[in-house]
């Protein structure tokens, strides 16, 4: 039987639920020092002096260093299209431009001794006006880089096309905010760098808790002036990245550069209160959508103006409106489009990847619109979403954004979330609700979206290995933190060779070990990573079949491998038979090497997964508290190969995605103070303030890979913020409300309703 497409129980659970996992703060060279960052407490500043004196005489302390004792130098943006000369050093010199950026390092014997020594630094500052706020950085009165005329970061200007909306019928306008959040894995970052002397050369081994191993062992080799084969990177168990881990960090570099300066390794962990102030944060857009068309329904014309706001230095983040360009539109046949955006520097914690990483940020600002334009017309936004769908006969199709989607069956997908929630009934719940005052206001709210699953097209490194005992060694360039990349590769190899599901290891996070590889983001890794494990166990079968066909005397195009119980014999004379472990045996013996086949798959072009979403919230007449109650998702993944774990994925992404709906939202005070810095004042959900989430399946396969697969870990996230935002907005339409800001706490539903009645 087939294993792919099957409940395979993950594999990867047992360990992490019982004896627990292996992180970063648990491996590495029991001798390391500790370092310990001081940061700024201001969010604007000139340095004017940093005394390290009172630090360095404390016990436990090995080394205090600043920028100029380590000799850093400006580095500017690790990405081309960004302003180059918006430059950062690794440790603050001149001024500081955000609360939490690191001024000085201090290496000490204890984690202890490092935070006593770091409350005896003294740091005189003068304090700068701030830009907080995506509006203050467009404005340009307070420039972060004083040398330069603005605080543009990045921008995709306006093609030269005539005026869309010269012909609608009916035009709407939204302004509104996606606000800033943080990932906030329960694993921080943390480090361990040590060098050593291999063949005469210095080699420097880095622990890290990285989505991009690789990636890592790169950008430590370039900042540090040293060849990649000069860098080992080992990633262990990782607790959570969801894009945040996906960039090198200052303090990454730091403490390899610490590790070389005093000839000794070094380790650092970082605090819950540190991760909130130094882990990238995510969100923070200023979105000006309008849409025109005709009073029966017919979208003709869509303008998006994106404003990211990139934090104090440009990153990944300040990208992302190039990743929501193709997005912009939606699964929507809209004919024409514009987009624009531009980022912009502000004294905040820099911006960078959040799970779906742009596609959230364009799904938001078209589907918020789309209801807005249902209600200007009349319209169950429901019905106004079919008539302007992409037809499920329409793929392959190029959108006016470029988004050249692979499969789709949008209208299928709408009418089978319609269908499981009862979509009728609903809406007649709502109205009996509205005529008995005893009752909560029952909202229902709409999201179809399309996502783009690995944006850029990236390849991955996969390799197969049968050992001699007839178990079997997966190799892969992608790295797992919490995906079920051991499981789902495990079930693609055992399917191919018909090697048994448990005597298949995979492996992954060593780039000693692993040659190369691409990592983890984007929703890449089972269409790309599962793809080149698949072409790997094919091409093992191949090399497989010329051994067998020389031991059993017979051509090579008459070999079968019998996938069932793993061995090889003639066609039509499977009497004799000759399994895995005796072709691993002799072809070992007989090249004197391991019986492997590496490849490396790239795909020709993206993949588009897709969905609709359902959100059923209630909201209470007297508080504004809301309180959701139904979730409906059908999101399509392509070929689904565990669907357990797509469940699994599917959760965790709606979860994410109502939770920055209902209450995550890092906030600041008018002068760059966090006012969110902790889990006791950042809003995190429990389970319990989730109803149990509805599933519907459908899968259309991709010709863009041999699996048919597409991604599913940000599809929940895409999906579900827009619907809890327009739910909430459809429970008060009544009332005349047209707009309520995420997230959409009680203060702000209840204030929403009391402007509206009075």
């Amino acid at each position: 039987m087939s294993l792919i497409g099957t409940r395979v129980v993950r594999r990867e659970d047992p360990e992490l639920l019982t004896t627990g996992g292996n992180y970063v703060a648990d491996v590495g060279p029991a001798n390391a020092l500790h370092v310990t960052f001081v940061r700024s407490t201001m969010a604007h500043a000139e340095l004017l002096e940093v005394d390290i004196s009172g630090a360095e005489s404390h016990d436990g302390v090995v080394a205090v260093h600043t920028a100029s004792s380590l000799g850093l130098t400006p580095k500017p943006p690790a990405y081309a299209p960004l302003n180059q000369n918006m430059t950062r050093t690794w440790l603050a010199t001149d001024r500081v431009r955000y609360v939490g950026e690191p001024i000085v390092a201090i290496v000490t014997t204890t984690p202890e001794a490092g935070v006593d020594a770091a409350e005896l630094v003294f740091v005189d500052y003068e304090p700068l006006d701030v830009a907080v706020t995506i509006d203050q950085g467009l404005a340009g009165d307070v420039l972060l880089f004083p040398d330069l005329a603005s605080n543009e970061a990045f921008a995709i200007p306006a093609a030269p096309t005539p005026e869309l909306f010269d012909d609608c019928e009916v035009v709407v306008e939204l302004d509104f905010i996606n606000p800033r959040m943080t990932a906030a894995p329960i694993e921080t970052r943390a480090a361990v760098a040590e060098w050593s002397e291999e063949n005469g050369v210095q080699r420097l081994t880095q622990w890290s808790c990285t989505q991009f191993p690789h990636r890592t062992r790169d950008g430590l080799a370039d900042g540090l002036g040293v060849e990649h084969s000069q860098v080992h990177v080992i990633t262990p168990d990782v607790g959570g990245g969801f894009g945040a881990k996906g960039g090198l960090y200052p303090e990454d570099l730091l403490v390899a550069e610490l590790a070389r300066v005093l000839d000794t390794p070094i380790r650092w962990n970082e605090t819950r209160s540190e991760s909130m102030l130094g882990l990238a944060h995510a969100r923070s857009v200023k979105n000006q959508v309008k849409l025109g068309g005709t009073r029966d329904g017919n979208l003709t014309a869509f303008s998006f103006h994106m404003v990211q706001d990139s934090g104090a230095y440009p990153a990944i983040g300040a990208l992302l409106p190039f990743i929501a360009l193709p997005m912009a539109s939606g699964n929507y046949d809209i004919p024409n489009v514009r987009f624009t955006a531009q980022s912009v520097v502000t004294n905040t914690v820099p911006v960078g990847a959040y799970r779906g990483a742009g596609r959230p940020e364009a799904t938001i600002g078209i589907e918020r619109i789309v209801d807005v334009y249902a209600a200007e017309i009349g319209m169950d936004p429901a019905e106004l979403r079919r008539r302007n769908l992409w037809p499920d006969d329409a793929f392959p199709v190029v959108t006016p954004t470029g988004a050249n989607m692979d499969s789709g069956a949008y209208e299928t997908a709408l009418d089978l979330v319609m269908e499981a929630a009862d979509y009728t009934a609903l809406r007649a719940e709502q109205a009996r609700r509205l005529d008995d005052p005893t009752m909560p206001l029952l909202g229902l709210g709409w999201c179809t979206y399309v996502e783009i699953a690995n944006p850029m097209a990236a390849g991955e490194f996969g390799s197969v290995q049968v050992r001699p005992d007839g178990s079997a060694i997966v190799l892969t360039g992608s790295s797992a933190h919490g995906q079920g990349h051991h499981t789902a590769f495990s079930q693609i190899a055992s399917d191919l060779l018909g090697i048994p599901f448990d005597k298949i290891e995979v492996r992954h996070g060593d780039t000693d070990e692993v040659k190369r590889g691409g990592g983890t983001g984007g929703s890449r890794s089972l269409q790309v990573g599962g793809s080149a494990v698949w072409n790997a166990s094919e091409n093992l079968v191949d090399e497989a079949k010329k051994v067998a066909a020389s031991l059993l005397e017979a051509s090579e195009a008459d070999i079968v491998l019998d996938t069932a119980n793993g061995t090889f014999a003639v066609a039509g004379t499977p009497a004799k038979s000759i399994p895995w472990s005796e072709i691993a045996a002799v072809a070992e013996k007989t090249t004197g090497e391991i019986f492997v086949a590496e490849t490396d798959f790239t795909p020709p072009a993206a993949t588009f997964p897709f969905g609709a979403h359902l959100s059923v919230v209630e909201v209470d007449r007297d508080t504004g508290e809301v309180t959701p109650i139904r979730h409906i998702s059908c999101d399509d993944a392509g070929r689904i190969v565990n669907p357990t774990i797509v469940e699994g994925q599917v959760h965790g992404g709606v979860s994410s995605g109502m939770s920055h709906a209902l209450m995550e939202v890092f906030a600041y005070d008018e002068d760059g103070n966090p006012l969110t810095g902790n889990f006791m004042d950042y809003g995190m959900p429990a389970a319990s303030e989730f109803p149990s989430f509805e599933r519907v399946a459908l899968e259309t396969p991709t010709d863009r890979n041999p699996i048919g697969a597409k991604g599913i870990g940000e599809s929940g996230t895409i999906g579900s913020t827009p619907a809890v935002q327009n739910a909430v907005v459809d429970a008060l339409a009544h009332l005349g409300v047209t707009h309520v800001d995420i997230p959409v706490t009680p203060q702000r539903v209840w204030r929403a309703m009391e402007s509206a009645q009075s």
